[in-house]
């Protein structure tokens, strides 16, 4: 049978339809209709005039059920849709916002919901049929409204029960199949999931839409999604980020996404800026005319809304402009005048196309230049024995907390695995994850879900409102089963983990590894369309030295599948659990904390992404004993078959107890600075305030408190930043670093603020005088949470009698500009140390400069340089820019920015270098000679 296609006025065919409406986007900004309950409010109906003849005798009132006006009073709506044409949309929205059997439950009309949604899609294509009619110049279009629901899936109704749910996914999904039924038989061109506060119910709508297309049923329509962001904070109402919505609902690949409702356009821009940054698709925008008055009604005017949309389209930000709450056809017809010459929005790059996208409620980018991946293992009930006991006597609260733990610990990705004899798999990981949604610093994060039982895997994916990894599937069970699995988890949207088994088992060797995982891939790419970024292979670790000589090569095996991998299947990404391979030795961590450094040494050198690890249990390559070292390289490689026999007999001979009595004879002999040093990389806090109290009362090295951050402390942090960046220190023991860092400069915060008193009263002046030498604001910045170095950047200048305003992490660039503004700022500084905090100082740099901002900008943090600076944020901003390498060196630069004899000087020196800079690196790429993708492989 054929796809069921209605066909609009104008065209031959629904593909014809489709193709004009993609081309138009690309010539033109196109115009979304505005309120239709605002409309509604103004016809002042009755109950009766809602009721009608059909209704007068239902059971429950009918007043405020806009939707049920299709039926009772269809001219009304009909000709509010007229009259949104005949301003100037090109798409008009049908009535029927609550139009599924969810929502109609209210007024207890669940059983006309099909009937609704065909009958209001047929009103709005008469009305888009007819103003053609009237004004041929171009074709107009019928939007089919999917609202959000009355229920959320993310969220419980109840506070004392945060795991409980009001409605479920399987139930958002049959709700959202009828009402999509009913939008696509009464000839909706575009289907429009809007106002999402919770991504989840979008979801759950989206995986409907998908299934009926899938279906053949029908054929496809474009696809707008639309989310709502609450507040000023820029989050839905289920704490996500605009890009951590996106990263969850991307997979659906829609014509166009964007942000409606909640907020005018003055309060959306920033939000609508970070969107269209960060997608391929085209951005859609419709805000509120305004903020609501005490009244909950809306003042802007037409002009006034118009004014201030019009700045998105002459930024070059949306592609579809629109109005929600309060906007009736003349705001329509204003937007319209003052936007329609405007160049629409031209869409950057997917990265998607180059990178692994994931997202919590925050959104996590990867790609082969960023530092290796930490999955938190704690969150299994087959490897956490209190993780287990806990789940099965029904301690979830006490569960969550390992799970906080593991986050805290430098876990960036958290695998939940629910497979216990005991426990139904599918109530436990529904009922944990779940609870998760409700920690904000747990949910943060993108979730693994992980299980051998499918159901179990499936019941994970429908509670998940981020973009999560499924852990795993296989070719076990042959082709058939596995291409349905990978199907659905596309549905879903999440990423997902392939392990190297199929019909005939699990590979061990490198040419097997890689022949599985090469089949699979082709599958997956070839005829699922699976996005290779979005496929991770874990080709086995496997215990070595477990006394079978048949097993010691296993871990070459895998790093040397990983290196094939890696370079013969593009995009694909490497994970394992590293704890396996040192099974055998279980109990005796020394060794094993050593096996696992060891290995994730090389393996992240031939490309292992990322590994199911314990966050807290890695030690540091170049901290393990040489003898300790050696056994493990020689069992790793397999040059040593008496390897197992060794690392048994140092097992026995350097026992736990040993080996912290040893330790600690040792460091703890050595001078202040040696272990001031040693603490730091370590991560110990036990000594450390100590220790920097002996190092404060030693006048003669350190006459001043701030001598102690910038002698020792800052020396062993520069050592924790060398190791880092060389790939034998990981982020949780970065993490580990930065926390006795704190608890150091804590200890000397006092002393530094009595001198500061001192100085002042020395002075002559008074704390509220101005003696400050300048002020500077200091952020971390959007999409980052880490401010260690940040906050000594903060000390060092406050020790320096400047003033410091610290706005914290995670700050988005508008709330910047506001302190920078609002304080009189001399300097602002950046901070930031993941990768993707570069591109937001990018961003922060254009803004700046859009601003007419004139003050220094100063960029620092682990993945900064002065090449980046120099070359991606520099020239974005006329005022200077310029890079920091250590909290330490932040006197100096601001010194000379602010000394009004040296700062012409200092910045035109700065300017010069940033040149050379500049040069060098754009003579590097002339040089660069570039290999087709056959010739790379065969290298």
């Amino acid at each position: 049978m054929a796809p069921i296609s209605t066909i609009p006025a104008g065209f031959t065919s629904r593909r014809a339809a489709t193709e004009y409406i993609e081309s138009e986007l690309n010539k033109r900004i196109m115009f979304l209709d505005g309120a239709m309950g605002t409309q509604i409010q103004d016809l002042r109906l009755s109950e009766e005039d809602f009721r009608g003849e059909r209704f007068k005798d239902h059971k429950k009132d009918l007043k405020g059920n806009n939707d049920l006006l299709v039926l009772t009073q269809p001219k009304c709506i009909y000709e509010i849709h007229r009259n949104y044409l005949l301003a100037g949309a090109d798409f008009v929205e049908t009535n029927t916002f609550s139009g599924t059997t969810i929502a109609q439950a209210d007024y207890a009309a669940e059983a006309i919901v099909y009937e609704l949604n065909k009958v209001a899609a047929e009103i709005a294509r008469d009305a888009c049929s007819d103003v053609l009619k009237e004004t041929p110049d171009r074709p107009r279009f019928v939007c089919g409204a999917i609202g959000p629901t009355n229920r959320t899936c993310s969220i419980s109704p109840s506070v004392d029960n945060p795991s409980f749910r009001n409605v479920t996914f399987d139930e958002l999904v049959e709700a959202y199949t009828e009402q999509v039924r009913g939008l696509l038989d009464g000839g909706s061109d575009v289907l429009l999931v809007e106002t999402i506060f919770d991504t989840l119910n979008a979801k759950a709508a989206l995986f409907a839409i998908d299934t009926l297309f899938d279906e053949g049923i029908y054929e496809r329509v474009p696809l707008f999604v639309s989310g709502t962001i609450v507040d000023q904070s820029g989050r839905t109402l289920s704490g996500q980020t605009g890009e951590a919505f996106i990263t969850s609902v991307a997979h659906t690949e829609p014509l166009a996404i964007g942000l409606n409702c909640a907020l005018g356009a003055d309060q959306m821009r920033p939000f609508i800026q970070s969107m269209s940054n960060f997608t391929s698709s085209k951005v859609i925008c419709y805000p509120n005319a305004g903020l609501p008055n005490t009244f909950g009604e809306y003042d802007e005017s037409p002009e006034t809304m118009a004014a201030n949309v019009s700045g998105f389209a002459r930024e070059g930000l949306v592609n579809i402009l629109g109005g929600c709450c309060g906007t009736t056809p003349a705001h329509i017809k204003a937007i319209y005048e003052a936007c329609k010459d405007f160049e629409p929005r031209v869409p950057g790059p997917d990265v998607r196309s180059k990178k692994l996208v994931l997202s919590g409620l925050e959104p996590l980018i990867y790609d082969d230049s960023s530092n290796f991946l930490n999955i938190g293992e704690r969150c299994n009930v087959a490897g956490s024995r209190k993780f287990a006991r806990h789940i099965i006597n029904d301690q979830y609260e006490e569960a969550l907390a390992i799970a906080r733990e593991q986050v805290e610990n430098g876990g960036q990705v958290i695998d939940i695995n629910m497979d216990e004899g005991m426990l139904d798999g599918v109530a436990a990981m529904t009922k944990f994850l779940n609870l998760i949604s409700t920690e904000p610093d747990v949910a943060k994060v993108p979730i693994m879900v992980d299980s051998s039982n499918f159901a179990v895997v499936e019941a994970g994916l429908k509670c998940v409102q981020g973009k999560c990894i499924v852990n795993s599937i296989s070719l076990k069970e042959g082709e058939e089963d596995f291409l349905k699995k990978a199907r659905l988890i596309k549905r879903y949207g999440a990423a997902m983990v392939v392990m190297a088994f199929d019909e005939e088992g699990q590979a061990v060797d490198r040419h097997e590894k890689f022949r599985i995982c090469e089949r699979s891939y082709r599958l997956l790419v070839d005829k699922v369309g699976f996005n290779p970024n979005d496929i991770i292979f874990d080709p086995n670790i496997l215990t070595i030295c477990t006394g079978m000589e048949e097993h010691n090569n296993y871990g070459v095996e895998f790093i040397e599948a990983t290196h094939d991998i890696k370079t013969k299947l593009p995009g694909a990404k490497i994970s394992g659990g590293v704890s396996n391979l040192s099974f055998s030795f279980r109990g005796k961590e020394n060794v094993r904390q050593a096996m696992h450094s060891v290995f994730l040494y090389h393996a992240i050198k031939a490309g292992m992404d990322m590994g199911i690890v314990n966050p807290g249990f890695l030690t540091i390559y170049d901290e393990i004993p040489k003898d300790l070292l050696d056994i493990c390289e020689n069992a790793l490689w397999n040059r040593d078959p008496e390897s197992t026999d060794k690392l048994l007999e140092y097992a026995q001979t350097h026992g736990k107890d040993a080996v912290q009595k040893g330790e600690e004879e040792a460091w703890r002999s050595g001078s202040v600075t040696e272990r001031l040093k040693h603490a730091l990389v370590k991560g110990i806090t036990k000594y450390v305030v100590e220790d920097t109290e002996e190092a404060r009362l030693d006048k003669e090295r350190y006459p001043r408190p701030l001598h102690v951050i910038e002698g020792p402390l800052m020396s062993g942090m520069s050592v924790v930043g060398d190791l880092f960046g060389a790939g034998k220190m990981f982020l949780p023991q970065v993490i580990k670093s930065a926390r006795v860092m704190k608890k150091a400069v804590a200890h000397l915060i006092p002393f530094m603020d009595a001198e500061r008193l001192a100085n002042i009263e020395l002075m002559g002046a008074t704390e509220d005088d101005n003696i400050y030498n300048g002020t500077m604001v200091i952020a971390t910045v959007k999409g980052d949470v880490h401010d260690i170095g940040k906050n000594i950047v903060g000390v060092v200048l406050g020790c320096n009698n400047y003033r410091v305003v610290d706005l914290g992490v995670m700050t988005p660039c508008e709330k910047i500009i506001e302190a920078a503004i609002r304080e009189k700022a001399d300097v602002i500084g950046l901070s930031g140390l993941i990768t993707p905090s570069l591109d937001e100082m990018i961003h922060v740099a254009k803004e700046l400069e859009r601003a007419g901002m004139k003050i220094p900008l100063l960029i620092g943090g682990a993945t900064t340089s002065k090449t980046h600076t120099a070359v991606k944020i520099a020239p974005r901003y006329q005022a200077p820019a310029i890079h920091v390498l250590d909290a330490s060196r932040t006197v100096v630069v601001v010194s000379n920015l602010l000394d009004k004899e040296l700062r012409d000087d200092f910045i035109a020196e700065v300017n010069e270098e940033y040149e050379e800079v500049r040069d060098d690196h754009y003579d590097s790429l002339k040089d660069r000679k570039y290999l087709s993708l056959p010739e790379s492989r065969k290298k």
